[in-house]
């Protein structure tokens, strides 16, 4: 389908640059020639009137040798002059310098006019296929003197000038047929160019980048094609990364569990290393039922089916209440957790989700920081903020791992960390969700991450988290 595509390309674009120089050419020809044609005949007309006002200011009707001013000042003006005469309702030729017959000219449109009005005339008149400029002047009582010239030879001249004219149209119309077709094709091939990237792009091959450097509308579109193939080939990658750390997360609980069941099965196990082994696996069937929801969060996140509120919540509340659920957890890793609360805080948010953030921050703090470390959680406001922080005087993370820190499935310590790298990302989508942000600040011996959340007025009643919270 792509040779058609591009040879019908070709030819509209050809096609199209033909027919507007057809019409440019069509249009000049048309303005040109007539206005020029019209110019020559005024020319000729006004040169006529001038000569036949000289003629009749010296024109005697009683003279009796009209015949003979005629000759004489057609030889002089060269021009025919022909003088007419009315008796009563007949108009006569007294004087014609054509040696030919005057017959012609007895009835001639231009000279009765001027003869019945009394005023000059003038125009042009068809005699045997030729065209003549006439003027007719009254020149005393009864008599009108009528000059006749032939144009042909002034229009021979605008003949010529046409002909040239359609000689360098049709010239000009050729180069732009050859010129269009070679425009028409170095288009089309950029044209075919991105439409094979299309078709890379659309068979899933992201390696290739899409490269135009044309500086018009087809390379701005081989640019946005290009940060669709980059971003494409980061959701790919990122689709395959998560593909690949899902089925690692669930094979592993999946294979403890075979195993602990296999050594279930034999019958000379005691009874103290059976229930240590369903404590074992009671603790597995924890992890996947805790890597089910989280995957389950992160395809409502992505469909967008995610709700959620926006109601006033007490954050020193909802500090309070998680460093009461992660007591017994620092103690048993030796981690001094407490909570700070400034004044306050009241943030327009979502209360279940805000507790599975602060749950996620003081989790993933507890497991990343050595024992005897100390956890703080503070929760303060301003007029527009209310901010909950988790903070620990831990080691810090690496500047390099800063930035992915967030990402799915992403573990700094290269895949030793429990559980399933999750949590963070899930945090910071929800705290988007609820139209706020995560902030990271990180250095040896301090590790803060805040949440920002907008601000509720203070004269709101927040209800009490803990009355809302099923556990």
């Amino acid at each position: 389908m792509q040779r058609p595509l591009i040879k019908g390309i070709r030819l509209r674009l050809s096609l199209a640059l033909v027919l507007v120089v057809t019409g440019v050419l069509v249009v000049v020809y048309l303005i040109v020639v007539p206005s020029l044609e019209a110019e020559l005949v005024k020319a000729k007309l006004d040169q006529l009137e001038r000569d036949a006002r000289t003629i009749a200011r010296g024109y005697q009707s009683d003279s009796g040798r009209e015949q003979d001013f005629a000759t004489q000042a057609s030889d002089f003006f060269s021009a025919r002059v022909v003088i007419y005469t009315k008796l009563e309702s007949i108009v006569l030729i007294q004087g014609d310098s054509s040696t030919t017959n005057s017959r012609d000219v007895e009835r001639d449109p231009i000279a009765l006019r001027a003869t019945a009005t009394g005023k000059l005339q003038r125009g042009t008149v068809e005699r045997d296929g030729r065209l003549y400029a006439e003027v007719a002047l009254p020149a005393g009582p009864g008599a009108v003197i009528l000059l006749s010239d032939s144009l042909a030879d002034p229009l021979s001249s605008l003949h010529l000038i046409e002909r040239r004219l359609l000689i360098a149209g049709l010239i000009g119309l050729l180069l732009a047929v050859v010129a269009g077709y070679a425009l028409a094709t170095m288009h089309a091939r950029r044209i075919g160019r991105l439409e094979r990237a299309a078709e890379r792009i659309a068979g899933g091959a992201f390696d290739e980048p899409v490269v135009d450097t044309g500086h018009d509308e087809l390379g701005e579109l081989a640019a946005a094609f290009e940060r669709m193939r980059v971003r494409l080939e980061k959701l790919d990658r990122a689709r395959r990364e998560f593909i690949a750390n899902a089925s690692h997360e669930l094979r592993t609980p999946l294979f403890s569990l075979a195993g602990f069941l296999e050594l279930l099965a034999d019958e000379e196990i005691d009874e103290a290393t059976r229930l240590e082994f369903l404590e074992t696996m009671r603790e597995q069937v924890d992890r996947l039922a805790k890597l089910a929801t989280d995957l389950l969060d992160l395809s409502r996140l992505d469909a967008g089916r995610m709700r959620v509120e926006h109601e006033p919540v007490d954050l020193g509340t909802v500090a309070q209440l998680v460093v009461e659920e992660f007591g017994a957890v620092a103690e048993r890793k030796d981690h001094a957790l407490e909570v700070v609360v400034e004044g306050r805080p009241i943030a327009r948010a979502d209360e279940l989700r805000v507790l599975q953030v602060c749950r996620a921050l003081v989790d993933n703090a507890l497991v990343h920081t050595p024992p005897g470390s100390k956890v703080t959680l503070r929760a303060y406001a301003d007029r527009e903020h209310a901010y909950l922080e988790v903070e620990d005087d831990g080691p810090g993370i690496p500047a390099e791992h800063v930035p992915h820190v967030f990402d799915r499935f992403y573990r700094a310590e290269g895949g030793v960390a429990s559980g399933s790298g999750l949590g963070l990302a899930i945090a910071r989508e929800l705290v988007t969700f609820m139209d706020g942000a995560v902030v990271l600040e990180s250095e040896p011996g301090k590790t803060v991450v805040r949440v920002v959340l907008g601000a509720a007025p203070t004269s709101v009643a927040a209800p009490r988290v803990g009355e809302r919270v099923s556990t």
